[in-house]
């Protein structure tokens, strides 16, 4: 039950990194017109800077195809852990109201990373 739980959970996870990574290219999903200015004005910051926005939508495309499959979610935990704390530390520091969402999935990302522990151990002896 729990591995099936956690199949649906990350793949879930997956495709919306996928979604927000392509969103970074193809700008299909509306900037909702109530954002804080402090939010609009990071958002033209990032903007601002060319290169950031596609090299953060392709980690966030890549750890997001990497996260479904149970064989590579190890991978993709690791690809999108640095993206999730971004974003958890921008919702700290700029939009703290919208800061729900990000720790679920934080939670969840961590959830895996526990889960395939023994994947990362070769990397730290």
């Amino acid at each position: 039950m729990k591995n099936k739980m956690l199949l649906i959970i990350s793949l879930l996870f997956g495709l919306i990194f996928i979604n927000s990574g392509l969103n970074k290219f193809f700008y299909y999903m509306p900037i909702p017109e109530d954002l804080p200015e402090k939010v609009l004005q990071t958002m033209e910051a990032f903007n601002s800077i060319g290169w950031l926005n596609p090299l953060v939508g392709v980690v966030e495309i890549l750890g997001g195809l990497f996260f479904i499959p149970k064989k590579s979610r190890a991978l993709g935990a690791i690809l999108i852990f640095p993206v999730m704390v971004g974003i958890i530390v921008h919702h700290l520091v700029v939009a703290p109201s919208g800061l729900a969402v990000p720790l679920v999935l934080f939670g969840i990302l961590l959830w895996v990373i526990v889960e395939n522990r023994e994947r990362y151990l070769p990397m730290v002896r």
